[in-house]
């Protein structure tokens, strides 16, 4: 790619979009494109098509998709796979028919197989069952994986695939309702701290920043209190003061023993920009022999520890001192997902941010943002 190239980066504004947005712009590429859903929804077919027909773009990187964790992926299915099917079909093929010159398609590690060899290397996809809490997820991504590979090889396109394991960083989404397990337990753990401490300017801000259920910083204390138990996070109000200090505990969805990996959204938003500008579709086929497949390629650390182990982190972190309770009723996921990312380092990239520090970098940018959002609504 050159410096003045026209890249656009679908989802720029997402928690995988924006680092890769922010890589670009600090590495000197200048000429990048984005839109908003709310300016571009890209299930639309035409209005996908007369936007590449605008616009142009020479590089593509496809970072937007409907995502959430356990419970959003349970709740809706249907949405899950419908929306990000048509994500993938309607740029890839647009990018194809505008003669793209290279598009860089972001996947996820629940492409692979529940019970997957550990850790679990590119070619065991579609080898078994998929996870059944995430499947209509992976469906979607493992379409838009092979879209990519079958255009690559009838017409000639060099899309590129990348699977990244678990996320997190600067604007994650901390949606109670809907976020992945680490930027939950985060915000939890920090709402649980504030609690037990009788901060309830911090609480406040909190709800003010993220609602939820609607319920916002205004709200009195026992419907903020009542809305937070419900998502786990619980509180022993002092009689008479419901913002007093207080005994608080957090509850954890599953046992707290699957085994999972993370990466800093950062470190992911540098592989991608590095296999942009250093790695061919013809890279990756190489000693395939005639059936060529698999040539997506895994981003991520190489190393794991159990959702306990995790929890156990945030909460020294953010400084949480109540009781961590694990609900084994609820659903645990996949027992366990490492990447192998051996293929990733003989490409020549490895990961720089390891879990203890990129937790600190989140738990920061969480504290700044609640700040930001009350300059803002004071109107600074």
């Amino acid at each position: 790619m050159e410096k003045d190239s026209k890249i656009y980066v679908s989802g720029h504004r997402g928690l995988v979009g924006s680092a890769i947005w922010r890589n670009l712009r600090e590495k000197g590429y200048g000429n990048l494109v984005g839109r908003s859903h709310a300016e571009l929804d890209l299930t639309d077919t035409a209005a996908t098509c007369r936007f590449f027909e605008q616009e142009k773009p020479e590089y593509v990187i496809v970072a937007s998709a409907k995502v959430g964790g356990i419970q959003a992926n349970s709740l809706y299915r249907g949405q899950f796979i419908y929306e990000n099917l048509m994500i993938a079909c309607n740029v890839i093929h647009q990018a194809y028919r505008h003669g793209v010159r290279k598009l860089l398609f972001l996947g996820s590690s629940c492409i692979y197989p529940r019970m997957a060899p550990q850790p679990m290397p590119e070619d065991c996809l579609l080898s078994s069952p998929l996870e059944y809490t995430n499947e209509p997820y992976a469906i979607s991504k493992i379409a838009g994986l092979k879209l990519c590979e079958s255009y690559n090889l009838q017409y000639g396109t060099d899309f590129i695939s990348v699977m990244p394991t678990n996320l997190y960083g600067p604007f994650d989404n901390f949606n109670l309702e809907t976020s992945h397990v680490l930027p939950a337990i985060l915000r939890k753990m920090f709402l649980g701290k504030s609690l037990e401490n009788g901060d309830w300017a911090s609480v406040r801000a909190d709800l003010a920043a993220r609602p939820v259920e609607g319920v916002d910083g205004s709200a009195p204390a026992s419907a903020i209190l009542a809305v937070l138990e419900k998502y786990g996070v619980r509180a022993a109000a002092g009689e008479g003061n419901p913002e007093g200090p207080c005994r608080t505990e957090v509850e954890i969805w599953g046992s707290g023993k699957p085994l999972r990996e993370f990466l800093w959204s950062e470190d992911m938003a540098d592989a991608c920009v590095y296999i942009m500008e250093k790695v061919s579709f013809q890279d990756l086929c190489r000693g395939q022999g005639t059936e060529i497949r698999n040539t997506h390629v895994n981003i991520g650390t190489g190393k794991e520890l159990t959702i306990a182990e995790t929890a156990g982190k945030v909460a020294r972190s953010v400084g949480f001192g109540g009781k961590i309770v694990f609900n084994p009723a609820k659903p645990d996921g996949t027992p366990r997902k490492l990447l192998d990312v051996s293929k990733l380092h003989a490409l020549g990239w490895h990961h720089r941010v390891e879990i203890d520090e990129g937790i600190d970098r989140l738990r920061d940018w969480y504290v700044e943002s609640l700040a930001a959002a009350g300059r803002k609504a004071a109107g600074f």
